[in-house]
């Protein structure tokens, strides 16, 4: 079970195995990679054998030959060339040749499985298993923000040790904790650290040090930093490096450890095949694909490289039904008591799963005159589809492991340390089935299909109907209902009597729609938040008090977002308590007002009010003089390498100023800031806790210069009498 899987320049590879006494290597010198070249119409009658007579010439190949394969889920086999190639990184580029080496028409030819990442072709083709057989030790290193563009490190922390000095006093530390703690894992702050270290080495003369477990290899760069647009959205891909015998966790690119933690990461690499340093920077997409290539690979079905599926031919009426999402209820704007919230268990999959709604599947030309979707009138064949395979296991492995949550916490004593496992593994499950049903209709998936994505909704939208209709004949009153959450209250033209009993209705709607209905909590109240410049309910902003409880849900509003300075986060959560006691907005407002004082009396910690932006474009794109371009301004000049993708911290210290002197950054010592323009964050804030009271921003300002008037009133009346 190999954790961590090396390539060799001259094509050996290097399996390294987790054990109690330490990784083990063990080297194989007859792996080669294969893809595959078919023609892209199973119908066409091509000739693979010149494409096979040039492939055996060219000085990359082992060897070729023709094989009997699946080019898709529900297809039979046919014909096809297999290409086994002598390196891991020759099979794209001799896949691109297939259409310049061959006879056929461009078009004709479709290559398969060729745009693997490394470590998880190997263990596909090999039947490796890459979960660890032993519990992986870690290393963390990391580096401050000032030292992220230097060349040469003044700082490290090592293992929660922070180390400062020349760099032969890093490299000892460092090279002391590898000693020590003998890591399979590096988490790293950035990935950065790997070839500066060893560059200073080599500027010491410090010839022994070492991250590796290969003597051969000190470290291999395996992508280069690159900015990316992903529906419209501007993400950031920092360098990738690879250490023999260690896997590489880059904190600032990894999604699954930062949103989990190594047990999540490894319950998914038990799942998808995907080695822990693929896993760790892997996107949801990526591991959700892994896993459905898992179960293609299973199945003898061959991978699309460039997917194309074309769309079937819709009527405009069709077209005009399918371009929906799910069900909305807009909720009721203002303060709602004794609310109860009831969630639909992981919807969308369980839709796939009970539904059989699969890209092999859908709109089926053995049943092309049923109508199985409700509104669009799609058939759905009767065979099993491949994704439920996919998703099934994984619903019932989330399930045991919420079971498992659910009685560790109701223990006496929690294992706060299996919590935290479990947890781990739960988080990481959940993403992927978040991820399902828009992976569906996502243009470049190797499976996806836009009917799919268009069925999963139609269905999802006639279960939350059904469920909205059973609750209020139930004696129950809607107030919000979202995709696939019901917010319901006593109905009060309902006697109590005549209401039936909200658990028993959802059993009910349960066993009709066949997908469990939960009741996630019980509310003493609710407020939900109307948008802004409109009286109209924001579907996903609102905030209540859990009842039996001393927490808050929030959704959506500042305390919830990431951008929001811990100050103003913190205060508007005591704004929350304040109404929770009072229901009076005069209380809230003297809140405020506390908040406001402290501000101006500079007695707030200069990091509570550092603000967390995320760098939309270059420096260069931006045509306004925002915060976020005074920021990167400074970064600039600071040598600090910020790309497009990445988070800028800051303080506000003078919102007037257009230059770079309008903030600060958030390393940089910093005595003062703006507390007019954190007043006006603070007020926002507020606004959102009022809003659903019918309060805006100039009610609350409006009471707050009343009462700032009526103050300077009464301190002119005392200085006349006296």
């Amino acid at each position: 079970m190999p954790f961590s899987i090396d390539f060799l320049d001259d094509g050996r590879v290097l399996e390294w195995e987790a054990t109690a006494d330490g990784a083990v290597a063990t080297e194989r010198d007859d792996y080669t990679p294969r893809f595959y070249v078919a023609a892209r119409d199973p119908d066409a009658d091509l000739d693979l054998t010149r494409l096979q007579s040039v492939y055996d010439q060219h000085p990359d190949v082992v060897a070729t030959e023709m094989v009997t394969r699946c080019s898709g889920f529900r297809r039979d086999e046919e014909p096809v060339l297999a290409v086994d190639v002598a390196h891991i990184d020759r099979v794209t580029p001799l896949a691109r040749q297939a259409r310049q080496l061959s006879d056929s028409p461009v078009g004709d030819l479709a290559c398969f499985n060729v745009d693997f990442s490394r470590e998880f072709r190997y263990c596909l083709e090999t039947g490796a298993d890459p979960t660890p057989a032993s519990e992986l030790s870690t290393l963390r290193l990391s580096v401050p923000v000032t030292e992220t563009s230097n060349d040469v490190y003044g700082e490290l922390a090592v293992g929660g040790d922070t180390v400062t000095g020349p760099p032969t006093d890093l490299l000892t530390a460092v090279q002391g904790a590898l000693d020590a703690h003998v890591p399979d894992v590096l988490v790293c702050s950035t990935s950065e650290i790997v070839p500066t270290l060893y560059e200073m080495a080599a500027a010491a003369g410090v010839d022994d040090f070492s991250l590796s477990r290969w003597p051969d290899i000190d470290y291999q760069q395996l992508a280069s930093r690159s900015t990316y647009s992903s529906y419209g959205r501007v993400g950031h891909s920092p360098a990738r490096y690879n250490v023999p015998g260690r896997a590489i966790i880059d904190e600032s690119n990894t999604f699954f450890y930062g949103e989990t933690n190594l047990d999540g990461v490894l319950d998914l690499v038990s799942r998808s095949k995907k080695p822990v340093q693929e896993l760790a920077w892997a996107s949801i997409g990526n591991v959700l694909t892994a896993i459905q290539i898992c179960e293609a690979h299973d199945r003898g079905v061959l991978v699309p490289w460039n997917s194309w599926r074309h769309e079937f031919y819709k009527p405009m009426g069709t077209l005009h039904d399918a371009d929906r999402g799910g069900f909305i209820f807009a909720p009721e704007v203002g303060l709602h008591e004794n609310v109860h919230e009831l969630d639909f268990s992981s919807l969308y999959p369980n839709i796939i799963c009970t539904r059989n709604v699969s890209p092999d599947v859908i709109r089926c030309d053995c049943h092309s005159d049923r109508d199985d979707v409700p509104g669009l009138g799609y058939s759905i064949c009767d065979d099993r589809g491949y994704l439920v395979d996919v998703l099934q296991p994984i619903i019932d492995a989330r399930d045991e492991i919420k079971a498992a949550i659910r009685r560790e916490k109701e223990r006496d004593d929690p294992d706060e340390d299996r919590l935290a496992e479990i947890e781990g593994r739960s988080g990481a499950l959940k993403w992927i089935l978040v991820a399902c049903f828009g992976y569906q209709g996502f243009s470049n998936a190797k499976f996806g299909r836009i009917e799919c994505h268009e069925a999963i909704n139609a269905f999802a939208r006639e279960i939350l109907l059904t469920a909205k209709q059973r609750l209020e004949a139930g004696g129950w009153r809607v107030v919000h209902g979202i995709v696939d959450s019901i917010w319901v209250t006593p109905d009060p033209d309902v006697n109590d009597d005549d209401r039936e009993d909200l658990e028993a209705l959802a059993t009910e709607i349960t066993e009709d729609v066949e997908i469990r209905l939960e009741h996630e909590a019980h509310y003493d109240w609710v407020a939900f938040v109307p948008q802004r410049e409109s009286d109209a309910g924001a579907l996903t902003k609102y905030f209540g008090k859990v009842a039996g409880a001393d927490e808050f849900k929030v959704r959506g509003i500042e305390a919830r977002q990431r951008s929001t300075p811990p100050f103003i986060e913190k205060s508007q959560r005591e704004c929350l308590e304040r109404f929770d006691v009072t229901r009076s907005p005069e209380a809230v407002l003297t809140s405020l007002r506390d908040a406001i004082d402290r501000l101006h009396a500079g007695e707030v910690p200069i990091e509570d009010l550092v603000e967390r932006n995320r760098v939309s474009k270059p420096l260069e794109g931006y045509t306004q003089d925002t915060q976020n371009v005074a920021a990167l301004k400074r970064a600039r000049d600071q040598d600090l390498g910020v790309h497009p993708g990445q988070d800028i911290e800051y303080v506000v210290v003078d919102d007037e100023k257009s230059s770079r002197e309008r903030v600060a950054l958030a390393h940089e010592d910093i005595e003062t800031y703006d507390a007019s323009y954190y007043e006006t964050q603070l007020i926002r804030a507020v606004e959102s806790v009022l809003s659903p009271l019918c309060w805006d921003r100039s009610d609350i300002r409006r009471e707050l210069s009343d009462e700032r008037d009526a103050v300077l009133s009464s301190f002119g009346a005392g200085g006349e009498s006296s």
